[in-house]
């Protein structure tokens, strides 16, 4: 399970005595990659200099805003040549701190102004430290204020490093489409009000961070040691928890989305079965027969979960049942991916013939336009051969669901969708509906239809994918 420490700080002199043999802990817990973070001119220049010397190393140069007073033209020049340097992936840590506010808010701002300005001018991601500056009565002082202000394009990327806004802020930084970090004070006991904001960030938008030498875990939080990147493990075992994934998931996925921020280049082949918690998915087509604003495949490069999911070529019942392999490991085997699977009906039947020999459940995700792909009666056709089918019905009237699914079967679409459900449950298949909490959408509306019907229903959070 690789991972990506994405924000410590082994210069400092914490790491004097040791900083070789913490390097190869991390190695050794399957820490692949340390960003060591600049928080001052001279944190910079020792921050290139360690990943110019460790393989596994890469830098950041900044300047922390409590040193915002040091931040001349002399220094932004020195450090607009240090992020030229190789390995150095990104402008940070930088932004605003008015809970202890070692330098004016003045100087913060201008600093951080500054900061925006090189990121935009070197193409590089920003990394945000901010406390007190989240949600200010004045939005001169604001921290996604100034961003706004200074950026109105939204060129900039980066990530909230050491999370600890409340759910209003976390929402306004995944809207403007920042990462977010929370660091192993997320373990504590007492952390229950930031465990509850955490959850409510999307597994796709996280990044893991210690900040070492800070902020220990809990487990170990009465040793007098520093914090380093080999406990990023703790961290993950936290996220585990609060997502409900698997560890290997949190490591996957959380890879990945650092790999797209600072440009590691993480390959990531295209996937015909791809597991998640302990499930196994299966991905046949990438078409669909809607085409909804909201869906990933408009995002070309997104993936799901860590899963690459773009096909060259859609794969044959062979392919897929090699991919499988065994099902025996797995809660259920659910067909699932970038497209409609009923648009390859007979590779369902196929696969699930032999699966359901094997013992296996399966489970089918659907848009619900089976009938209007395949014919009427195509849920008898797998009666039998389907356990389950989770149907996308998403509005609760067909104007609406033509507005957010633009269905390329147009008007039919909605009541096709709503024959679905209710073949489903003429032929004893369980029939799980979903709504995604899109604006108009009127959840306890959906909820009925889908009960009527003969469905169950769930409510999904938009921005939530697999």
């Amino acid at each position: 399970m690789p991972l990506i420490d994405t924000h410590c700080h082994l210069d400092f002199k914490d790491f004097d005595r040791n900083r070789d043999e913490v390097i190869a802990r991390a190695l050794a817990a399957g820490v692949e990659k340390i960003i060591n973070v600049g928080s001052s001119l001279e944190g910079s220049r020792r921050a290139v200099e360690l990943a110019a010397k460790h393989d596994c190393v890469y830098a950041t140069v900044g300047i922390h805003p409590h040193e915002a007073r040091t931040v001349s033209d002399g220094v932004m020049k020195e450090l607009k040549d240090l992020a030229g340097r190789k390995k150095v992936v990104a402008i940070g840590e930088v932004g605003l701190d008015y809970y202890r506010s070692l330098s004016p808010k003045e100087e913060q701002i201008s600093a951080f102004r500054r900061f925006i300005r090189l990121a935009l001018d070197t193409g590089l991601p920003m990394i945000f430290h901010t406390r007190d500056a989240e949600n200010t009565n004045d939005a001169s002082y604001g921290l996604l204020d100034i961003l706004k202000r200074e950026d109105p394009l939204s060129k900039v990327r980066g990530v909230v490093h050491c999370f600890s806004g409340d759910e209003a802020f976390l929402k306004r930084c995944l809207d403007m489409g920042f990462y977010i970090s929370f660091t192993c004070k997320l373990t504590l006991k007492t952390q229950d009000a930031m465990r509850a904001v955490a959850a409510l960030t999307p597994v796709e938008r996280l990044l893991l961070e210690t900040d070492a030498p800070y902020l220990l875990p809990a487990a170990l939080k009465n040793k007098k040691i520093p914090n380093e990147p080999a406990h990023l493990t703790y961290l993950v075992d936290e996220w585990s928890r609060i997502l409900k994934l698997s560890k290997e998931d949190i490591g996957r996925i959380t890879t990945h989305n650092a790999g797209r921020l600072f440009g590691f280049g993480i390959e990531s082949p295209a996937r015909i079965a791809y597991k998640i918690r302990d499930s196994l998915y299966l991905n046949i087509t990438n078409r669909c027969t809607n085409a909804c604003g909201f869906c990933i495949r408009n995002r070309p490069g997104e993936l799901v979960k860590g899963h690459n999911l773009w096909l060259e070529k859609e794969p044959s019942v062979e392919d897929i049942l090699k991919a499988v392999g065994d099902p025996a490991g797995y809660k259920e085997i659910v067909f699932c991916g970038y497209g409609e699977p009923t648009l390859r009906l007979d590779a369902i039947i196929a696969v699930s013939s032999e699966l359901k020999r094997k013992g296996a459940k399966v489970r089918v995700v659907t848009n619900g336009h089976g009938n209007l792909i395949n014919g009427a009666g195509m849920v008898k056709k797998i009666a039998g051969l389907v356990d389950r089918f989770s149907v996308s019905l998403n509005a609760q009237n067909g104007g609406l669901y033509e507005k957010i699914c633009v269905p390329q079967y147009g008007a039919r679409s909605f009541q096709a969708v709503i024959d679905f459900i209710k073949d489903c449950a003429a032929n004893n298949i369980e029939a799980e509906v979903t709504c995604l909490d899109l604006p108009g959408v009127d959840m306890k509306k959906c909820e009925a239809l889908a009960v009527a019907s003969g469905g169950k229903f769930r409510a999904r959070r938009f921005g939530m994918v697999g």
